[in-house]
């Protein structure tokens, strides 16, 4: 008798358990009513907006020995460093609004990889390119940094060695009324001390030089 007594007080307890659990009160298990959930929100992913233009490859050095404007001397020059490898680098990016992809192409030499011109096409409607850029100065490279052409030339003195130049030059263009015209410039001057002997001093960057107004003002 007690022990039937002791199982029916346990059965009770446990029914008052699950009383608590089906009220929603106290339970351990508290769901709420249908349609309180939580909902996770998924971001669609981005979709392409329409004004970035397709990349398009280009044989860079076809580019380059098929035009005129550029120089004999590159063109001449333009042949591979080691088997079927061209000094040539090319980068692709929007800058002039164009139906395809601009193309930069850096010639560099082949001894010591120093830059020899710097060139930029724009692409027409028919497919074929237009040389808008041209830049064939000594130590001179282009990149695309976020839709401006940014060159950037080693500057050196009459005695410095290849490796260490005295400064840099560094131009911004952006292109604005069918051509590119210069939008910003920095000039770097580099530490002397470069072989090792001495205090090395940090080097000193000059403050931006406005562009030229090109109204003459």
């Amino acid at each position: 008798m007690a022990a039937s007594g002791t199982a029916l007080a346990g059965l009770a307890a446990f029914g008052l358990f699950c009383v608590g659990c089906a009220t929603g009160g106290t339970g351990t298990r508290d769901e709420g009513p249908a349609g309180t959930q939580p909902v996770v929100q998924v971001s669609p992913r981005p979709t392409i907006s329409g004004t970035t233009p397709p990349t398009r490859r280009v044989n860079a050095v076809a580019l380059l020995k098929g035009d005129p404007t550029v120089s004999e001397r590159v063109r001449e020059g333009l042949r591979p460093c080691a088997g079927k490898a061209y000094p040539v680098d090319t980068s692709y990016g929007s800058m002039t609004g164009g139906p395809s992809a601009d193309v930069v192409v850096n010639v560099m030499s082949c001894a010591d990889s120093v830059g020899m011109g710097t060139y930029v096409y724009r692409a027409r409607e028919d497919g074929s390119y237009e040389n808008v850029f041209m830049a064939e100065v000594p130590a001179v490279y282009g990149t695309i940094d976020r839709g401006d052409l940014v060159v950037t030339t080693q500057v050196y003195g009459s005695k410095d060695p290849l490796a260490y130049p005295s400064g840099s030059e560094v131009v911004t263009y952006r292109w604005a009324g069918g051509r590119f015209t210069e939008h910003d410039r920095v000039h770097n001057d580099f530490s002397r001390a470069v072989d090792g002997g001495g205090d090395i001093e940090a080097p000193t960057q000059a403050e931006p030089v406005e562009p030229a107004d090109p109204s003459g003002n």
